[in-house]
């Protein structure tokens, strides 16, 4: 089999589909765990919003920088076929560790899910830029069509999952995530032989090599992988620590510091490497390094779907559809659903554009992304003049916020993959997808930390009313909603500068 031959479904290389219902049921397990997890931290281990926002979002932060050391193992040492294989068992058993019901069995099955998702998210998406030969004009169709198995996904665990856990216990809903899991290793096993074209699927012979003994450097690194599920443990419980006493103690950002540093650390080893490749790739990875940037302030703003917009939904949404009352948790499920409506029309839009030579250039297409992620959060402003007298907005505010942040999220997220694996040396392809999922790890702490904005219930012993409730919310989403049109105003104007940075990579 070639990377040429072709899937009589999808007129693609034959191994999409396989990656396509592979990641697919990963996304439900990662997304099932997330469609709880605000909602389970506030209700069953009564934590105040600020709290669990930031516990949601130090544990989002690290399920995106993980990526970083999985890419890199698989690039040197795994392959990334095993890579993906020891991260989806390590996934499965976070989810099922979590089924606990304690604090602490909640904190060792996070580990357990961001170590396997570090070996999962990365590599998976390389090998869907590696069925492609340069300049194939239908990479960016393929990525949206494997976009849209992400949200299918996506989908089934903010509809099953979701109601599942909120009607019948949160501890069904995360079992059932574990089982779409182990569902994905099973589809990405069997249909090996479908992406078996690709380039650095097996172990590399760095890998192979003997370490401690009888044992292969590749078992060793597996076994290493679990010394990293206390330390996430430790990092999500204490996001902040105390420093000093009394007047002087001061609250060290130990997340924050963190994330910086890798991401600092990441972009000189990606400009670094650049650099000896020649100018034309030293410019290409400044402008990824641009691109992560931007990345981090879309994500950021979007990820607020998980922790305020949720808490937003159950407190101040009118959820009531023909006398039954949609979960709150379930209204994350527009977001995927308008991505697989929309999905499919995207990805044929791109290939006409750029058949007639009128495909927006990368700069403008996350511009308009970004754009339309801010005039969804001022849809807010339009809910606020139909409240009720419970101050409560209609539940048409919340599908047309999502209707826009998902139309944005089409313009950006899936380009920005593709981006990825075109500006990039095919020798460093892994290490650099690890360092955009690092931009979405910074957004998903800074989204929790904008998220503690909106908070008060529970944090500090005196309730909101609805009615203060609804406006406290507001004030901040119309504030994130003008600060992204500004932002996407910049964009516009960068955009020449960028291009050219790019060196013809559209």
């Amino acid at each position: 089999m070639s990377n040429n031959s072709k899937s009589l479904v999808s007129g693609h290389p034959q191994g999409l589909m396989t990656l396509f219902f592979s990641e697919m049921w990963e996304r439900f397990c990662y997304y099932g765990m997330r469609v709880l997890l605000t909602l389970y931290l506030v209700k069953s281990l009564m934590k105040g919003d600020a709290e669990a926002s930031l516990i949601y979002g130090a544990y989002t932060a690290l399920i995106y920088a993980a990526p970083v050391l999985g890419g890199k193992m698989a690039d040197k040492y795994l392959g990334y076929r095993y890579a993906i294989l020891l991260g989806a068992v390590l996934m499965a058993i976070g989810e099922f560790l979590i089924l606990g019901g304690s604090e602490q069995a909640m904190l060792i099955g996070m580990g357990a899910l961001i170590v396997g998702n570090g070996y999962f998210k990365a590599n998976i998406s390389t090998i869907v830029g590696k069925l492609y030969e340069d300049g194939d004009p239908r990479r960016d169709s393929g990525f949206t069509i494997f976009y849209i198995g992400i949200n299918v996904g996506a989908l089934l665990a903010t509809t099953v999952v979701a109601y599942v856990g909120e009607t019948y216990g949160f501890d069904k809903g995360f079992a059932l995530a574990g089982f779409g899991m182990l569902l994905g290793l099973v589809i990405f096993w069997t249909g090996r032989s479908n992406y078996a074209a690709a380039p650095g699927l097996d172990i590399t012979e760095a890998g192979m090599a003997p370490a401690l003994g009888k044992f292969k450097l590749y078992q060793v690194i597996s076994v290493a992988s679990l010394l990293l599920i206390p330390l996430c443990y430790v990092l999500i419980q204490n996001n902040t620590f105390t420093v000093g006493e009394g007047a002087d103690a001061w609250d060290f950002p130990l997340m924050t510091v963190l994330l910086v540093g890798l991401f600092v650390y990441v972009a000189g080893s990606l400009i670094a490497a650049g650099i000896k490749e020649g100018p034309m790739w030293r410019d290409r990875m400044i402008a990824l390094v641009i691109f992560m940037l931007i990345n981090v302030v879309f994500w950021a703003c979007f990820e607020q779907a998980g922790t305020s917009l949720t808490l937003f939904a159950d407190r101040n949404v009118s959820r009531e559809i023909l006398g039954w009352t949609m979960p709150a948790s379930m209204t994350q499920f527009f977001n995927p659903a308008f991505i697989i409506i929309y999905g499919s029309l995207f990805s044929m839009m791109w290939v006409k554009l750029d058949k007639i030579g009128k495909n927006p250039s990368i700069p403008i297409k996350f511009a308009l992304g970004i754009l339309q992620l801010g005039l969804g959060f001022l849809i807010t402003l339009v809910g606020l003049q139909f409240v009720d007298e419970n101050a409560m907005v209609p539940l048409l505010t919340l599908v047309f916020l999502y209707m826009l942040h998902t139309t944005g999220e089409l313009f950006l997220s899936p380009i920005g993959l593709s981006m990825v694996t075109k500006l990039s040396p095919k020798s460093m392809a892994g290490t650099a997808m690890g360092g955009w999922f690092l931009s979405f790890a910074m957004a998903n702490y800074a989204g929790g930390a904008i998220a503690t904005l909106t908070g008060g219930h529970g944090d500090s012993g005196a309730e909101m009313t609805a009615s203060e409730g609804l406006s406290t919310y507001i004030d901040v989403f119309s504030t994130i909603g003008m600060v992204l049109v500004a932002f996407a105003v910049l964009i516009v104007l960068l955009s020449k500068p960028l291009n050219k940075l790019m060196h013809g990579v559209s």
